[in-house]
């Protein structure tokens, strides 16, 4: 069915059972990608759109140039929505999102600290350049 092996595909279908969804239930259609990918990406439909008609979720692929592997990657974006949405729980995907948006918040927290550290520091130094008092003899 896919242009990938025989263990990706049964492991495809498995979690399609698994989360009850059938092909049935799937609209498929095919419409020009964009970007990359030269001559053949513009004459021919390689994006694939993906709707699951029980809950309403659309998916659009055109990670690749070949059609066939685009219907198998969006089949699996699509699973990790449906998963998503009715296990409540964050997809591996979303985990990774979640992962480097918690590193990207401690490098600001540490970038904030560096900042107010230089702060204080150019404060001592301008401290540090008050006027020099003369002594006039009149004193």
């Amino acid at each position: 069915m896919f242009p990938v092996s025989p263990k990706k595909e049964k492991e495809l279908l498995e979690r399609m059972e698994k989360l009850g969804v059938r092909e049935a239930d799937i609209a498929e259609s095919f419409v020009r990608s964009s970007g990359p990918g030269g001559q053949n990406v513009n004459k021919t439909s390689t994006s694939v759109v993906l709707v699951h008609l029980p809950s309403g979720i659309k998916v659009k692929c055109q990670k690749e140039r070949s059609q066939a592997l685009n219907r198998f990657v969006a089949r699996k974006i699509l699973l990790d929505k449906i998963e998503t949405e009715k296990e409540g729980k964050l997809s591996a995907e979303q985990q990774r999102i979640e992962k480097i948006r918690r590193q990207k918040k401690r490098r600001t927290r540490r970038t904030k600290e560096k900042l107010l550290e230089d702060k204080r520091l150019q404060g001592e130094k301008k401290r540090g350049r008050t006027a020099v008092k003369s002594h006039s003899p009149d004193d």
